[in-house]
């Protein structure tokens, strides 16, 4: 039998009826989105990226003004909606509404699915670079303070599989897929966290290091005008090691360290082979994992003078038992530091791996889904300030279990709110379950971020 839409009928428990009604009023899972309202506003993110692009609409037509369809798109984002179509389903949300500004009840609704898609292919390749300046720009603000610093600059691509006829979606053959190739490029400050600074989407069959030297000559002069004090190393896997970029690091104008991981080649083997044969020679005898660390001066044919690379030799077991060699190098221009020390200083960039991980598995970066390559690079650029947004609680939410959470934990337990929403004549009233856990966080939350900035 059909249940009426009225009431539901959940049988007996314990004796007494269990119903359910459509009656609770305004309700939305989404009362974190207030949260995001308040980062946004400390950081001004929303309104320098609105301003970056100009509205070609004729203002007498226009219902949702380029302000608010940025943070729309953004905040339903940050909040888990990663598609346009969530629009329409969220448009009407009253929680939404009221963090874009506008009551709840009596004022119009979001924009819809396909305004936002019109947003989104609304934008030229110039609106793209100052959207891209945006990113440094909150970097730059945030650490323009500094003095004596050091600025480390990570730099990584990364595949976006694609689905259809995007343009500039080529097969790539080491991901075995079409997709994009976007970089991403982090920045830490001393032992600070990664910083967002790039995000760039590229077309599927570049080399990993295309477009990073241009990034870098625009990049470093940014940073070094705001901290003249700082100095610079740039860090990558073996993608990058490419004597374009040893040479412009080491150029006396530029000034920037490097650790670059080095693919093997024969010559690099035989000059690991002595330090394998030890670590060998110290398992057979001990049956203990072990690695050895040295260095030593290689010239690759295309290198102008001999460069310092620093090996790990390493032996490891297979699943069937069998020993294995596992050699690694990294080619670097410092000329202090132990080799061991500058290995795992190398090693540590794969803390900028597990952002990007956040990026595309929590804040699914990767939704590239529109035809136009523009429209694309948009949508990653939204993926990624909905990420700044992420960043910013997490650094409000220092000294607290939740200041290392990752972006999937901060949307299931500080957005992911159940709240009922009222207008009355003089007020919007957000009700919040009484025994919400969180509600101790929300309160220090807000307090920090509405403080001024230090």
């Amino acid at each position: 039998m059909t249940q009426c839409l009225e009431q539901l009928d959940f049988g007996f428990l314990l004796g007494k009826q269990v119903c359910a009604r459509f009656d609770g009023g305004e309700l939305s899972s989404d009362g974190g989105v207030m949260l995001l309202r308040e980062a946004d506003q400390r950081l001004g993110l929303t309104a320098a990226l609105a301003a970056c692009v100009p509205d070609p609409r004729d203002p007498t037509q226009t219902t949702h003004d380029w302000v608010t369809l940025f943070a729309q798109r953004i905040y339903q984002i940050a909040c888990g909606y990663e598609d346009a179509d969530d629009a329409d389903d969220l448009r009407g949300d009253w929680a939404f509404k009221t963090a874009l500004g506008r009551r709840p009840e009596s004022d119009r609704d979001l924009a819809s699915q396909p305004t936002i898609s019109r947003f989104e292919n609304g934008v030229s390749r110039t609106a793209l670079r100052r959207l891209a300046d945006v990113f440094v720009d909150q970097f730059v603000r945030r650490y323009a303070t500094r003095r004596k610093c050091r600025i480390i600059l990570d730099f990584d691509a990364t595949d976006d599989e694609t689905h259809g006829q995007q343009q500039f979606a080529f097969f790539h053959g080491h991901y075995d897929e079409h997709c994009y190739l976007p970089l991403i490029v982090t920045a830490q400050v001393d032992d600070g966290p990664q910083e967002l600074l790039v995000a760039m989407l590229r077309p599927g069959k570049v080399e990993a290091a295309a477009y990073a030297q241009a990034i870098l000559t625009r990049l470093v002069p940014r940073l070094r005008q705001a901290c003249p004090k700082a100095t610079f190393l740039f860090r990558a896997d073996g993608g990058f090691a490419r004597p374009e970029i040893y040479n412009w690091c080491e150029d006396p104008d530029h000034r920037v360290d490097y650790e670059i991981n080095l693919p093997k080649n024969s010559v690099l083997e035989r000059l690991a082979a002595p330090y394998l044969e030890e670590v060998h020679a110290i398992y057979e005898e001990t049956g203990e994992w072990h690695r050895r660390f040295a260095e030593a001066p290689y010239q690759a044919q295309e290198w102008p003078q001999p460069r310092r690379v620093v090996i790990k030799a390493e032996v490891t077991v297979n699943d069937k038992g069998e020993l294995r060699d596992n050699p690694r190098f990294v080619v670097t221009n410092l000329s202090l530091g132990q080799a061991q020390a500058i290995y795992e200083h190398y090693g540590d960039r794969g803390e900028m791996e597990n952002r990007i991980k956040e990026l595309k598995n929590q804040i699914k970066m990767d939704r590239t889904s529109c035809h136009r390559f523009v429209a694309n690079q948009l949508r990653v650029l939204l993926h990624a300030a909905a990420y700044l947004l992420h960043c910013e609680l997490r650094r409000q939410l220092h000294g607290t279990p939740l200041a290392a959470a990752q972006v999937a934990t901060l949307q299931r337990q500080l957005l992911k709110v159940a709240v009922r929403i009222d207008e009355t004549v003089r007020r919007i009233w957000l009700h919040f379950a009484s025994r919400y856990p969180g509600r101790e966080l929300w309160a220090l939350l807000l307090e920090r971020l509405r403080a001024a900035p230090t």
